[in-house]
């Protein structure tokens, strides 16, 4: 009897506890729930249509979707930084633009980092870089409501070397419409 008032007790304090601990599934952390379903992150996907990261991806109504003369779909960070370099503001710029001018548009800023670090450490960090595109992009007149941000950490590379070359190229954060 003693054993199961234990073994209840145990169980009832582990179930009180409140600690958010990152899920080990999917290699993500999200930033912000929006109501978006894994179905719908598919069909965003399809949308866009595999195409590489220096392509436009057109918008049905024949739109380059905020890309524009300055509007890369991916920005790079320095090491260990979420700081926006000065290079990016125009490509940012555009985008704002572009949501501020398209309302239904939704937009989803994914968050990466490079392999150094530990896993909650480089989820943390995508996620900021993450939250620093979200700002000026807001900052710049688009709604929050138009953006949505998700931190993948180092669990999609975009490289998959162990060189500051590649490290350079996993130091982003992609723009999908």
């Amino acid at each position: 009897m003693r054993m199961l008032f234990l073994a209840l007790s145990a169980l009832a304090v582990a179930g009180c506890q409140t600690v958010d601990e990152l899920s080990k599934e999917g290699g993500a952390a999200t930033v912000e729930d929006q109501g978006i379903s894994p179905a719908e992150m598919e069909a965003m996907d399809a949308q866009a249509g595999g195409a590489d990261k220096g392509e436009a991806y057109p918008n049905a109504d024949g739109s380059d979707g905020g890309r524009g003369a300055d509007g890369a779909r991916v920005i790079y960070f320095e090491y260990d930084s979420d700081e926006i370099r000065p290079e990016f503001r125009s490509a940012i710029e555009a985008h704002a633009a572009y949501i501020t001018s398209h309302q239904d548009t939704v937009i989803t800023l994914e968050g990466h980092a490079d392999e150094r670090g530990s896993r909650e450490y480089n989820l943390a960090l995508g996620e900021r870089r993450a939250l620093a595109v979200r700002k000026q992009i807001t900052l710049l007149g688009g709604s929050a409501s138009q953006v949505r941000s998700v931190s993948y950490g180092e669990e999609h590379p975009d490289s998959p070397g162990h060189d500051e070359s590649a490290f350079s190229l996993n130091r982003r954060v992609e723009i999908s419409y």
